[in-house]
């Protein structure tokens, strides 16, 4: 089967081509540094000869994100390494250049594809010590060759939904064979720790998902509508779905009837669907203003898009309740649930709709310390926000301690795992 796999992805390289330069002319991939993907004479290595490289590999912004720390705590106790983080899309590349040039020592490369000579060829080249796939990115290809190239690689905040663990098992022999290839599994859920398991895969740790230790710096966020938001009644919906936005402008309607100044904005998960939630936004006759970055919001505006990437925490710091996305469609429900941690580190009271699959185990914990809600429909959602909103100051809470200090204690333990990893420690 993976003789299969390998054969496969070698024929439809070069279909594959042809896709990735028609993604870049629909301007889904980056215009200058898509042949990343698709050409070993564009891989662009730059290595120091005193330095061992470890590559991450973390597909989107929310992988990416939850590795900085890590990242950091590594610089501090060892000088020997550089890192080479690889994404697969545009949003995260975007994030990437800004965000690591405050870590040194790291650079940023497009994520090549799993055929195996590009593999072959970017695994020469590049001469990584070790090998961190981070999340649900299981790469065949790169798995085998590193393995045969005796690279020690790590599943990093694995995640495996039924719905994956059931694809697997369609090939038990083959997932067995794949994960039992790492040299350490990091579990993002016990679920996913128990799958490991049935995987055959060898020294499984479950220490909390390490979306919990990302860095939060209240303080260093700047907004350039911080005045409004300080003046202004509003709440946020944060990483919509299709579908979700509909449900918030009735929510604001609601809202609307007991303060008539509310503010709603809206941050969608994926911004290329701004022109359908203007339409939406026309539909209902909202008086809206699709917000750029750098962009001043207007007074008269009761309904604010958000079109720009990587600024959340800039709203985060200064709402006091914020409702999560990807929750309420229940066509989604067995890949649902968008990140609440960001938004409850500074501080925020989360809103949720009944499907949260992806991050079930965080909203427990979260429930649990009174610090999400979950809702069924506009009315409870409404209802929620007016009672938060009759003292809409945001005041410091016990939230972002209670999140820090869970935070921290799962940072250690992965760290833990990570300093045994790459000082071959691990069995």
């Amino acid at each position: 089967m993976i003789l299969l796999y390998r054969i496969l992805t070698t024929l439809i390289y070069p279909f594959l081509i042809f896709l990735i330069i028609y993604r870049k002319i629909i301007k889904k991939e980056d215009s200058k540094r898509f042949k990343e993907k698709i050409f070993p004479s564009c891989f662009n290595i730059i290595k120091k000869e005193n330095r061992e490289l470890i590559w991450f590999h973390a597909a989107s912004i929310g992988e990416f994100m939850s590795i900085l720390p890590i990242l950091e705590e590594i610089n501090k106790t060892s000088i020997k390494y550089e890192f080479l983080i690889t994404t697969t899309t545009l949003s995260s590349a975007k994030l990437a250049n800004e965000e690591l040039k405050k870590i040194p020592n790291t650079q940023h490369r497009f994520f090549p594809l799993d055929v195996n000579f590009l593999i072959k060829n970017f695994l020469f080249l590049w001469k990584p010590k070790a090998i961190f796939l981070v999340d649900s990115e299981i790469w065949p290809n790169l798995i085998y060759l590193a393995n045969k190239k005796r690279i020690p690689i790590a599943l990093l905040n694995a995640r495996i939904t039924l719905k994956t663990f059931n694809r697997w098992m369609l090939f038990p022999s083959v997932a067995k064979k794949i994960f039992g290839l790492f040299n350490l599994c990091l579990a993002s859920n016990t679920e996913t720790k128990n799958y490991l398991t049935k995987f055959n895969a060898k020294n499984i740790y479950f220490n909390g998902n390490i979306k919990l230790i990302s860095h939060v710096d209240k303080h260093a966020t700047k907004n350039l509508n911080e005045k409004i938001l300080l003046e202004r009644r509003f709440w946020l919906a944060a990483s919509t779905h299709e579908g979700e936005e509909e449900f918030c402008i009735k929510t604001h309607y609601k809202i609307k009837q007991r303060y008539g100044d509310i503010l709603t904005i809206i941050a969608p998960r994926h911004i290329h669907r701004t022109k359908e939630i203007e339409k939406l936004c026309e539909k209902f006759s909202i008086n809206y203003q699709t917000l750029s970055k750098n962009e001043i919001i207007l007074e008269d505006k009761e309904l604010i898009i958000i079109n720009s990437f990587g600024v959340l925490q800039n709203y985060f710091k200064y709402v006091k309740s914020v409702f999560i996305g990807k929750s309420i469609i229940s066509k989604l429900k067995n890949d649902a649930g968008q990140n609440p941690i960001e938004a409850a580190k500074l501080g925020c009271k989360v809103y949720h709709g009944p499907y949260i699959y992806n991050f079930k185990e965080t909203y427990e914990v979260l429930e649990k310390n009174n610090i999400s809600k979950k809702i069924e429909n506009t009315k409870e959602l409404s209802d929620g926000l007016i009672r938060d909103l009759e003292n809409p100051y945001k005041e410091d809470s016990k939230i972002s301690v209670l999140i820090n200090n869970l935070g921290q204690k799962t940072l250690a333990d992965t760290m833990k795992n990570i300093n045994n990893f790459l000082l071959n420690e691990i069995n």
